[in-house]
């Protein structure tokens, strides 16, 4: 064997980390391991040393060692450039290179050595291979569990809508002065499922006042169960007052305004039998004084068919992106016919797509540091004018000029018990949560005709108050330019009525 161990360690010689690839026991990893600061001392530092049996090949981090044990009879080439592999493995998982930080991700680091080594021999891999195959990833779960979401959805769906059937139908019964249906014949095992089912949809759309125990009824005269619904009939004739009198009456049971209940329940626009979501989510981290330090762009083009006329089709997919993206098709999708042609179609082509279920057929990723390609920059220079007070310039640029940025908020910190920031110049809007300690910048629409813009303001505080600036906004155009000309049937060839439905939103946009 030619690898026998790897090991980060203090510069005592102490072991914080160790992976062995042979049999060894641990007091003689520990004892290698405490001889190897000694060994350093005797003479000139290299990069390796060596003793009768072992050789010891290492390389400094901060406090600590990457220290390798390899045979005397190994290639110290070779054992140099695995070296080096190991040092980049480990600011990958570590924040800091502090003997705390290695041993709370102990277990990561074996996993990605094991990556590195197998058998006491290098492994033909690189950086981004080990971080892929640490990350066990898997497409087919997150598939399975977004279908199993679905059916949950529409299952949740389908209950309120009988629920709400069944109510209308029981306040409709009592409100002609007739029997509501399932309140009758107890004996009939029928009647008393529609009388269960009644009673479970009136406790899941609006609680009532607990029941009292049921008393005879007699067979003529009113009967006091006709008054189940008076309470509601009182609540609806208040709501038609109110509306002839011009009111807005909006009845919903989340608590949310207005204007955030007709939002969440808008439908799509024009939604066709043969319906594609263009879907793209942004996760971007930039440093204070410049410099971008992620950026990931993660999209997916889901398919819904209702109509079983449109299952069997094929989606012709236009790709105009220069930003070099990765595209990915589902495992049922015919990836050299997408290779070739850029059509989304089944391997089977006799099969259809699933009917009333959103599947995602085409996934796409984007990951860079390339600042160029930074849809929005923010750049936030606080600065001291004495009197501990500090004047903060922020500003954007849509260096992405064929994108149309709405809801823009730029959301910065600011110091608590000072009192409110005093503005000067300001683009837009803007709003001070004295309870979050957060000044919230706020700008409608950021398009090519609106491309930059500034805020001044001044507060009590120190530059590092202002950080993190945190940003979000949603668009209908998508980040990489992926989109669907048209949609296709598999047999005739012929075009298939479709809708799209584009959306580009923050996931995280930092400015740390």
């Amino acid at each position: 064997m030619v690898l026998l161990a790897a090991a980060v360690c203090t510069k005592a010689g102490k072991a914080i980390v160790s992976r062995q690839f042979v049999e060894m026991t641990r007091t003689r990893i520990e004892g290698l391991l405490a001889a190897f600061p000694k060994l350093m001392n005797t003479g000139k530092q290299h990069t390796f040393v060596e003793t009768e049996s072992v050789r010891y090949v290492y390389q400094p981090l901060e406090k600590l060692y990457m220290v390798l044990i390899t045979t005397k009879n190994s290639n110290i080439l070779e054992d140099l450039e695995t070296l080096r592999l190991f040092s980049r493995v480990i600011p990958e998982y570590c924040r800091v290179l502090e003997e705390t930080e290695i041993s709370d991700h102990c277990f990561d680091l074996i996993f990605a050595f094991d990556e590195i080594v197998a058998l006491g021999y290098r492994e033909n891999v690189n950086l981004a291979q080990i971080r892929t195959f640490t990350e066990m990833d898997s497409h087919e779960e997150k598939v399975f569990r977004a279908v199993r979401e679905t059916q949950e959805r529409e299952a949740k769906a389908e209950m309120r809508r009988k629920a709400k059937e069944l109510q209308q139908a029981r306040r409709d019964a009592e409100r002609s002065g007739k029997k509501a249906p399932g309140f009758g014949g107890f004996g009939n095992s029928a009647v008393s499922s529609s009388n269960n089912t009644s009673i479970i949809a009136d406790t899941l759309m609006e609680p009532e006042k607990p029941k009292v125990t049921p008393v005879p009824v007699r067979p003529s005269g009113p009967s006091k169960a006709l008054k189940l619904g008076a309470k509601g009939k009182e609540v609806d004739n208040f709501v038609d007052k109110l509306k002839s009198e011009g009111e807005t009456i909006i009845l919903s049971g989340s608590g949310k305004r207005p204007s955030e209940a007709a939002k969440v329940l808008s439908p799509p626009i024009n939604m066709e039998s043969t319906h594609l979501k263009i879907e793209e989510k942004i996760s971007l981290t930039c440093g204070r004084d410049g410099g971008l330090q992620n950026m990931e762009v993660h999209g997916m083009i889901t398919l819904r068919v209702s109509d079983e006329k449109s299952g069997r089709i094929r989606v012709h997919v236009d790709n105009g992106d220069k930003k070099g993206i990765q595209l990915q098709t589902h495992p049922n999708v015919d990836k050299k016919l997408f290779t070739s042609e850029s059509l989304v179609g089944l391997k089977n082509a006799d099969k259809s797509f699933p009917l009333n279920s959103d599947v995602g057929v085409l996934k796409w990723r984007l990951q860079t540091t390339d600042e160029s390609l930074i849809p929005l920059t923010i750049n936030c220079w606080p600065s001291e004018s004495g009197s501990s007070t500090c004047d903060v310039n922020i500003e954007y640029e849509l260096q992405e000029e064929n994108l149309e940025l709405n809801d823009v908020v730029i959301s910065i910190p600011v110091p608590s018990g000072v009192g409110a920031p005093v503005i000067g110049d300001l683009d837009g809007e803007y709003r001070h949560d004295s309870r979050r300690n957060i000044l919230e910048w706020c700008l409608p629409v950021i398009d090519a005709k609106n491309k930059s813009g500034s805020l001044e303001f001044s507060i009590a505080g120190q530059p590092s108050d202002f950080f993190p600036v945190h940003v979000s906004f949603v668009s209908k155009r998508n980040f990489c330019d992926i989109q669907v000309s048209k949609v296709t049937l598999v047999d005739s060839n012929d075009a298939v009525k479709f809708s799209t439905e584009t959306s580009f939103m923050v996931e995280k946009y930092e400015i740390l």
